[in-house]
């Protein structure tokens, strides 16, 4: 049978830990199953103990086999619910139920060995446990419930309290995850680990000590003297203070019960004068009847005036015993601790994931930047490529024109004896065309220089539109950051200056980059004049060829091949360098007008 513990509370929840550790015991083979049969003993020895009828019947129906052996699948607890914990009234021995469930296990776990206490020791220390342990299973003692165990038992040993040795023992709790279980915690305690220098006996009356004030509720006890109702003697009594009567006995061995002290809130208590011989008196004032006690000495009377008043005090308000009531504050405040533990974990990860996203966003814009240099770095060896042939090509042209004026010079030196009368005029011719190349040498370097102008601009006008989009999409998500919830404020400010600062230099980038473009704007503008200043000089310069050709042409021999007129002249220019200037007009006729 599988004990499955739903919920723990109140006197059901103490009953529960101590039913567990007898379940616990005859699970055998650890696998959290119990044969049919013992769980029949341990239900009749529950009832017996309990005072509850036992009905052998219902656990028979109960614990029906159902094609899986004798272990049924149902679980116990269901069947501990109906028949026996829902019937539980409190009039049976707690004593007797907890020493019957420690019987059984006690059996099989506790180790006697080189124990310095008793069996009855060991069984309050058990009953201890249970009432400090944690409200899960498997059961286990926290150590500030240990260190609350261990410093109650050094005081009832008059001992002093050693917190080093404690925290050196808590360093080795780490591996165990700060806790016991009850047979470790009974080993510390039997082991004399933190009763070294005290003999058996004055352990044992610390560890009964313990055990009467967390598990009896004893909250004071001691001699007094008490005044009789009837023959109005002293008599000398052994009191024990629990939270709702005080109890009076014989002697300190419990053995005759001489009478109870009812307590409710209506009750009080006040302090005597010293009379008939009698010091440190007080008496106790109930509805029906008042007691008159006299104390040992002002101490402890004042002890049992304070702890007298302190349980009508409880009693009026509807509060637990002071140890129950400390036991669920230090359990509460641990639960908060870990929510808030809980809460900050969580926080850190969602800092921390935060902080992973922050770094992809980084990682990202890194390699878009990367892109970017690469890209810039393809389009200038593109360029530099795209110049180099056309330096190329215009080399061949030279060369070419250069063949054709040689060719000319030989025809003119071969003409020069017939053509004496012109040879001033081919002498100017010649220095002419020179002056013709350089006129187009200057034509297009200027076209060179707006092409690489132009680029440039183009270029600039790119990044300062990336920059744009940059510089909205950092207010964007400064927007974002700043709507942000008021407890983020803090770090959201920082965040806020990084961004303004990446904002400002974006800013100056973007400046930058518009003062650049004026500045390429004012090299356009001055290539373009330089342009046409060298388009206008080559046009003198050829219409001065061209007549100059023309007086040539008056007298020369008629060519053997078709010339090319152009509104230059004849021949002013080859078949190749006429194409591409036609090409390049026509280019610039389709284009559009650049944006100024």
């Amino acid at each position: 049978m599988r004990l499955t513990i739903f919920s723990i509370s109140g006197d059901l929840g103490h009953l529960l830990k101590a039913i567990w550790h007898a379940f616990t015991a005859l699970d055998v083979d650890k696998s959290g199953k119990v044969s049919k049969s013992q769980l029949k003993v341990l239900s009749h020895n529950l009832c017996t103990v309990m005072k509850i009828p036992h009905d052998p019947a219902a656990l028979e129906e109960h614990f029906r086999d159902d094609d899986e052996g004798p272990v049924s699948n149902q679980g116990y607890m269901p069947y501990l619910n109906r028949f026996i914990l829902d019937k539980v009234q409190d009039n049976f021995d707690r004593i007797d139920f907890n020493r019957m469930c420690w019987t059984l296990c006690a059996r099989k776990n506790l180790n006697r060995n080189h124990l310095l206490i008793s069996d009855d020791d060991a069984f309050k220390i058990w009953c201890i446990f249970n009432f400090l342990s944690e409200d899960r299973y498997p059961l286990v003692m926290v150590s500030e419930e240990i260190e609350y165990f261990l410093r109650k038992l050094t005081e009832a040993m008059g001992g002093s309290w050693i917190e080093e040795k404690f925290e050196e023992y808590k360093l080795q709790l780490s591996s165990k995850q700060q806790c016991l279980n009850v047979w470790e915690l009974i080993e510390l305690v039997g082991m004399g680990h933190f009763s070294k220098g005290m003999d058996r006996q004055t352990l044992s009356m610390g560890i009964n000590e313990v055990f009467q004030e967390l598990i009896l509720d004893v909250l004071k006890q001691g001699y007094m003297m008490k005044k009789g109702h009837k023959r109005k003697n002293w008599t000398e009594r052994w009191f024990l203070l629990k939270p709702n009567l005080i109890s009076y006995y014989v002697s300190e061995d419990l053995t005759e019960k001489k009478g109870d002290i009812l307590l409710d809130g209506n009750c009080c208590v006040e302090s005597l004068p010293d009379k008939e011989g009698k010091k440190c008196l007080f008496y106790v004032k109930c509805s029906d009847k008042s007691f008159e006690v006299s104390a040992s000495d002002k101490k402890k009377k004042q002890e049992w005036i304070q702890g007298i008043q302190t349980c009508i005090t409880l009693l009026k308000v509807g509060r637990p015993a002071p140890h129950h009531e400390a036991r669920q504050k230090r359990r509460e405040l641990r639960q908060k601790q870990q929510a808030e533990q809980e809460e900050l974990e969580l926080r850190m990860r969602e800092l921390q994931t935060a902080n992973e996203n922050k770094q992809r966003e980084l990682e990202a814009m890194r390699k878009k930047l990367e892109e970017a240099a690469a890209n810039a770095a393809e389009e200038e060896r593109r360029r530099l490529q795209t110049q180099s042939e056309l330096q190329d090509l215009y080399r061949v042209e030279m060369e070419k024109e250069k063949m054709v004026r040689q060719q000319m010079e030989e025809q003119v030196a071969q003409k020069s004896s017939e053509l004496e009368q012109y040879l001033q005029r081919v002498r100017e011719l010649e220095n002419m065309y020179h002056r013709l190349e350089e006129a187009l040498e200057e034509e297009r370097q200027a076209r060179q220089d707006e092409e690489t102008v132009r680029k440039l601009q183009a270029r600039l006008l790119e990044e300062e539109v990336s920059k744009r989009a940059e510089l909205e999409q950092i207010h964007l998500y400064q927007q974002q950051t700043i709507s942000q919830t008021q407890a983020e404020k803090q770090e959201l400010e920082r965040e806020r200056l990084a961004k303004e600062s990446a904002l400002q230099s974006a800013m100056q980038q973007l400046q930058q980059l518009e003062a650049d473009r004026w500045g390429a704007l004012e090299q356009y503008e001055e290539v373009m004049k330089k342009l046409a200043d060298a388009a206008n000089n080559t046009k003198s310069w050829k219409d001065k060829v061209a007549h100059h050709e023309g007086l040539i042409r008056l007298i020369q021999p008629g060519p053997k091949y078709p010339q090319k007129i152009t509104n230059w002249g004849p021949a002013a220019f080859t078949e190749t360098e006429l194409s591409l200037r036609e090409k390049d007009w026509q280019e610039k006729k389709n284009r559009p007008p650049t944006p100024q």
